[in-house]
């Protein structure tokens, strides 16, 4: 029997909210009718890769498989993991601006040198080395401190880029020539030149695999939190645990960075809005 082409292969009802059901229940992901289409394009492709000829067939699989490769394998295909160096840039100018200078004075009075951050859905890893760029340029010098960056996401393949650290030059544009002397080394190849972060940058950051949903070994408190366009996957109910959970971690004055299509209206929470899409523990 001859394999069905991408086109051929169908999504019914059934079976799009089978997939929804158990996405949602693993790790919170709300798809949506108005997903259905990205759902079967995205999956339709391990169904040819392995000769499967339903979806109905490839979630049988899924559910049957012990090791859970194939379960990871699809809630790769169905995340978003477009991103690049200092992103949302002004999340970025007001860390470095308004928040740092004011917490390493504080941090230095009280003699206490610890920094630690946390980029949760971190997918390649362009948001985890641009909060360490900001952290290690804003401490430059002092070798006192101590810092630390947790970064996470729940795609196993995205979190391999990340620790590998080597990106496209359309990645790093947002880069100013100054810092990619610093933190970045140019490599030639056959696809163009690439740029591979410096160990000083993966001194100060663990990546590591975390579902959202499920329990975080995580030590508080932390001095910011970025979760930015990882939300608007979730519905309110699944927000408003996360929220709450986030500012548990938060020290003191400790902030939330949401992403710009994020907002905490109809949300019950304990963080003081800063600006747009930025929130400080009350």
């Amino acid at each position: 029997m001859s394999a069905l082409s991408l086109k051929e292969i169908e999504l019914s009802e059934d079976e799009f909210s089978e997939i929804s059901d158990i996405v949602y229940k693993h790790c919170g992901i709300n798809l949506h009718s108005g997903k259905k289409e990205l759902v079967r394009a995205r999956l339709a492709k391990r169904l040819r890769c392995n000769n499967f000829r339903s979806f109905s067939d490839y979630m049988q699989y899924v559910l049957n498989d012990e090791t859970g490769k194939e379960f990871s394998v699809l809630i790769d295909s169905l995340s978003t993991n477009l991103t690049s160096f200092f992103r949302e840039s002004q999340h970025f100018e007001f860390l470095e601006k308004n928040f740092l200078p004011g917490l390493l004075e504080r941090k230095r009075k009280e003699k206490n040198f610890k920094i630690r951050a946390w980029s949760a859905g971190c997918s390649s890893g362009e948001e985890a080395y641009s909060i360490a760029i900001a952290l290690l340029e804003a401490i430059e010098g002092e070798r006192q401190w101590d810092v630390k960056i947790l970064a996470t996401d729940i795609s196993t393949r995205i979190l391999e880029t990340a620790m590998n650290g080597c990106y496209d030059d359309t990645r790093i544009k947002p880069v100013s020539e100054e810092l990619r002397k610093k933190y970045l080394t140019r490599e030639a190849s056959k696809t163009g030149d690439k740029y591979k972060v410096n160990q000083k940058l993966k001194d100060v950051i663990v990546f590591k695999y975390l579902n959202l949903m499920k329990d975080w070994p995580i030590m508080g408190p932390l001095d910011f939190i970025f979760c930015r366009n990882v939300m608007i996957y979730f519905d309110k109910q699944t927000q408003q645990t996360l929220i709450n959970r986030y500012t548990d971690l938060l020290d003191r004055d400790g902030l939330l960075f949401t992403g710009h299509s994020e907002s905490l209206t109809g949300i019950e929470h304990k963080l003081k809005y800063v600006q747009a899409t930025i929130y400080k523990k009350i």
